[in-house]
């Protein structure tokens, strides 16, 4: 989305005397975009050569034109206030279920469907907008840009991308952190100036430090160790230490105390992301609960129960009690090689060649073997389905009993979806409902999918305590197809 925020005045007048006034207004044969305002602004070409590496590491762009006019106009009020009002902005939805919002040097701006599925407000993401941009005006991007000889790094993500897809998937991840790292007086400098921008915007000034609060505790929800959360989400960059949310509250008291200053923006905000995708996208699958399903692919399968599933760009993967872990992915396969001389091809490390066979799985031909390295002890299953083979890596520690049992439960699962349930299978969205009479949060929470703690995404996604209660009236947001 390409979004150029400038003030522009329109006018017009009615002549009493030509009542038959018709209007010669065109579209201009030289528009001032984006690209033309930045061409000679060696900033912005900074940003321009990372943006397609940006843009292909989170799915590639989110279209919808009823979210994108939300976060322009979010935009466009921040810019009127900002320390460059004439800074013109390139503005990108990421295709990500990530938390996350970022700048590059020149304009280029950047927020997940993620965020803002998570957002309960306008004032939230100006928020998180204008520290983004606070980060843009004070050049904070090209200071960072020349301590980390930023050229080399794009030349080897590059490099690494067009060798391998994986290797690029690793090398655009490990840039994701770098493109995100400022120093922390940089990081507070933009958090001062965040607040004072969303006060002097109209926006409620508290917001940053609620929606701090609100990503640390949907960070803590989808963290597989609530302790330890690995992810590239906003808060791996943007570290939540209370100082910084106890800065955030007192440069938002300048405009006043808590609740008394600034639109929160919600009723239009929350219009403006009904029906956005929420989670996996229909190109990487979904996962409901216990049981992965794609539908593009016409595949399906079920990990055990107590096992957790991370649907990755590059691979899906389980993780289950006593340590097993489980990697699924699909590679092609124009050659239609035996299964048993693929695998004993050299891309198992610790392969044990005497315990490759030959099986069947859900009629498909399909192939099996053991391998043992380092710790552990490990399970390969291939299927063929047409011009593509998948692979099952199961791992347990070195002389665990749960090999067999939970391979042969992979192995049992793995089947063709039908027609029908492909047809069936829709992408989860964020839906505003308005609470009715009778209502509670436990009945609205029972309407949610794609989660067995339906209850707690709720009061996630809504900002609500363990002591908050709905009357009718009220505008909530659900997850359903």
């Amino acid at each position: 989305m390409v979004a150029f925020l400038a003030a522009t005045f329109l006018s017009a007048c009615q002549s009493m005397i030509e009542q038959t006034y018709e209007p010669t207004v065109s579209p201009s044969s030289n528009p001032q975009i984006v690209e033309e305002v930045q061409k000679n602004d060696p900033r912005a070409q900074l940003g321009a050569r990372e943006h397609p590496r940006i843009v292909a590491s989170y799915g590639g762009e989110y279209k919808d034109a009823k979210t994108e006019r939300l976060v322009a106009r979010i935009t466009g009020a921040l810019t009127a206030v900002s320390e460059n009002p004439q800074q013109s902005y390139r503005i990108t939805i990421l295709n990500s279920p990530a938390i996350n919002a970022f700048a590059l040097p020149g304009g280029y701006l950047y927020v997940t469907r993620g965020l803002l599925a998570l957002a309960n407000d306008a004032s939230e993401v100006a928020a998180v907008l204008s520290h983004e941009m606070a980060h843009v005006t004070a050049n904070h991007g090209i200071e960072r840009q020349q301590r980390e000889e930023a050229e080399v790094i794009a030349s080897r993500v590059v490099s690494e991308v067009l060798a391998s897809n994986l290797a690029g998937k690793q090398a655009l991840a490990r840039g994701k952190l770098r493109l995100a790292a400022f120093s922390r007086n940089q990081e507070l400098q933009a958090d001062v100036i965040g607040v004072r921008m969303l006060g002097e915007a109209g926006y409620d000034p508290y917001a940053a430090a609620r929606f701090l609060d609100s990503m640390a505790a949907y960070a803590r929800f989808t963290a597989v160790d609530p302790e330890s959360d690995q992810s590239l989400d906003f808060l791996s960059s943007h570290p939540n230490a209370p100082q910084r949310v106890d800065l955030a509250r007192r440069h938002a008291r300048a405009f006043g105390p808590e609740g008394t200053s600034g639109d929160r923006g919600r009723d239009y905000y929350l219009a403006g992301i009904d029906g956005i995708l929420y989670g996996d996208s229909p190109q990487e699958g979904y996962v409901r609960g216990q049981t992965f399903l794609h539908g593009q692919l016409g595949i399906r399968f079920d990990v055990p129960v107590g096992f957790q599933i991370d649907n990755k760009a590059e691979a899906v993967l389980a993780t289950g009690p006593g340590d097993i872990a489980i990697r699924f992915d699909g590679v092609a396969d124009t050659a239609g090689r035996n299964l048993t001389d693929y695998i004993a091809s050299g891309w198992v490390t610790g392969l044990q060649p005497d315990t490759i066979r030959p099986i069947s799985v859900d009629g498909l031909e399909a192939a099996t073997a053991r391998a043992s390295a380092d710790r552990w002890d490990f399970d390969v299953t291939v299927i063929r389905i047409d011009n593509r083979i998948y692979r099952f890596l199961t791992a347990v520690p070195k002389g665990s009993s749960a090999l067999e049992g939970t391979a042969s439960q992979l192995r049992g699962s793995f089947r063709r979806m039908t027609q029908a349930e492909v047809q069936s299978l829709k992408p989860l969205r964020i839906r505003v409902v308005t609470v009715r009479s009778g209502d509670t949060m436990a009945t609205l929470a029972a309407r949610m999918m794609g989660t067995d703690r339906k209850l707690d995404l709720f009061r996630l996604i809504n900002a609500m305590q363990i002591t908050s209660t709905v009357k009718p009236g009220d505008k909530v947001k659900i997850i359903a197809e």
